[in-house]
């Protein structure tokens, strides 16, 4: 069976093609990629990019109120200047420091009662020249000369006053006693921490036993001045400070100590040599520097330039130099002990 040859004619004319044609002509906006960066010493003028710039500087700046490029006013950031200029905001700053006079005025006040603020100013007096020196003295004082107080006399020309500790390097100061306070504080709990005892009533603990050593070794020394018939107008604050160099010693002793035992050398001698060295220092060092509150000379001025209206006698002068010498050595040994093993 054969397949029949089917010649079908060809069309005389072929279906056009149809594209499609947009309903919505849409225009793309020709893109044009930013300016290169310039030096600040050339002008940005490609395709006015910096003058465009400089236009809306130019119009935050009259916008904030700044006078200058840096922004709002008092030379602040437009954006603070605006802060600082709301009236919120200055009524607010203004009720903080009526606070901050009103606790001022109150501490002066209610403090004042106890200690004057202005004779406690008088023992923060202090340069950072002052506090090296003082250091030296307390650690090293075998060399030291003289010990003897500087003073200068007031504008009537009689009464005298003691120079502050920045201008007289032998006045006694509370800012080392206050800083060897905190830091013997802190290096106690520190140390307990690395030996794995640290407890949060560790600080408290410690804080509190320091507090009552100083109540304590004011207590004596005040009962000392009461039976030997001492008095002078500022000589509490100098034993305040005079009791608070001890504190310097015992961290010097006990960051040794700890170098030593972590280092395997020498064992508990060698912390006890330490430990004397350091108490013999503080010892020294009070037993030279409180001549001048235990044993007054024969002009009879106390401290502050006031006339005491005595002369010591032998006999009495002799008491006083015992009481010096057991305070500096044997009771400051009691508490230096004390401090360093709690």
């Amino acid at each position: 069976m054969q397949r029949g040859n089917w010649n079908n004619p060809a069309p005389a004319h072929s279906p056009p093609l149809h594209h499609p044609v947009p309903q919505h002509v849409s225009t793309v906006p020709q893109l044009r990629s930013p300016p290169p960066p310039q030096p600040p010493s050339q002008p940005q003028s490609a395709y006015g990019y910096g003058q465009q710039q400089q236009q809306q500087q130019q119009q935050q700046q009259q916008h904030q109120g700044g006078p200058g490029p840096a922004g709002g006013a008092y030379g602040h950031h437009p954006a603070f200047g605006g802060f600082m200029n709301d009236p919120t905001a200055q009524m607010a700053t203004q009720m903080g420091r009526t606070a901050v006079a009103a606790g001022q005025e109150y501490m002066e006040a209610n403090f004042g009662r106890f200690v004057s603020v202005s004779a406690l100013k008088h023992y923060f007096n202090v340069t950072n020249f002052y506090v090296v020196n003082k250091l030296y003295i307390v650690l090293f004082p075998w060399w030291h000369k003289p010990w003897s107080r500087q003073q200068r006399l007031s504008n009537n020309g009689q009464d005298g006053y003691y120079l502050p500790p920045r201008e007289d390097i032998n006045s006694p100061d509370m800012y080392i006693p206050m800083m060897a306070l905190v830091t013997y504080i802190l290096l106690s709990t520190l140390l307990a921490g690395l030996r794995g005892a640290f407890h949060p009533e560790l600080l408290g603990g410690t804080t509190m036993t320091a507090l009552l050593v100083l109540f304590l070794e004011l207590l004596t020394i005040k009962a000392g001045t009461f039976l030997l018939a001492i008095s002078s107008s500022s000589q509490l604050l100098d034993l305040v400070a005079y009791s608070g160099y001890k504190f310097v010693h015992i961290i010097l002793a006990t960051l040794i100590s700890e170098l030593l035992s972590h280092l395997h050398i020498g064992g508990a001698w060698a912390s006890w040599l330490v430990f004397m060295y350091c108490f013999g220092a503080n010892a020294f060092f009070l037993l030279r520097s409180l001549r001048y509150v235990l044993l007054p000379d024969q002009t009879g001025q106390g401290v502050g330039g006031q006339q005491a209206g005595y002369t010591v006698a032998r006999s009495q002068r002799n008491r006083r130099t015992q009481f010096l010498f057991v305070y500096s050595y044997v009771v400051q040994f009691g508490f230096m002990l004390w401090l360093s093993r709690a």
